[in-house]
């Protein structure tokens, strides 16, 4: 394996869910160069390719296409704070989410849709009909967790995000 090959490939282990424009970033290589080694790495079966969320992200082969797919949301900002807040405080409502981590409450349903959805979050109901949140399997939650940090382009979008909903809510 080229030198080249080797530096794509453990980086992609050591940051799991990376997608190709993080990659370009923190790397030397050019994109094209990038994007021959992860093919070659692909079909060697040292690198998974997998889209979710409109992003293509790179992992080590290992993980299973769920733990792809949390991984790849845990490197959202907004989606990691939510599942931290919740390690911290479950049970607890969404209107104590929105409010401790400021935002909207459209930014934290789009963002709960998800985490339901890839079974990381459980909605019930209390006794008085309110929803309640609890992480659906915390300790693999806080594993996964805590293999991704979001990168700088990331945190920038969801705060962006969170930005346009709290104007199109004050409106």
């Amino acid at each position: 394996m080229s030198d080249t090959r080797q530096q794509i490939r453990t980086h992609v282990h050591a940051n799991a869910g990376i997608h190709f424009n993080e990659l370009v970033r923190e790397s030397a290589f050019a994109p094209g160069q990038i994007q021959y080694h992860i093919r070659r790495l692909i079909d060697d079966g040292e690198l998974v390719r997998n889209e979710f969320y409109g992003r293509t992200h790179y992992y080590a082969p290992e993980y299973d296409e769920h733990e792809q797919a949390l991984l790849a949301l845990f490197r959202r900002e907004t989606a990691r704070e939510i599942v931290v807040h919740l390690i911290e405080h479950e049970p607890t409502g969404p209107g104590a989410v929105a409010d401790a981590l400021g935002i909207a409450r459209s930014t934290l349903e789009y963002h709960l849709d998800r985490l339901v959805e890839q079974e990381v979050v459980e909605k019930t109901y209390d006794e008085r009909n309110r929803v309640v949140l609890r992480l659906a399997n915390p300790e693999r939650t806080a594993e996964l967790l805590s293999t991704v940090e979001p990168t700088v382009p990331d945190r920038l979008l969801d705060r962006f995000t969170r930005l346009v909903d709290d104007l199109l809510e004050g409106a």
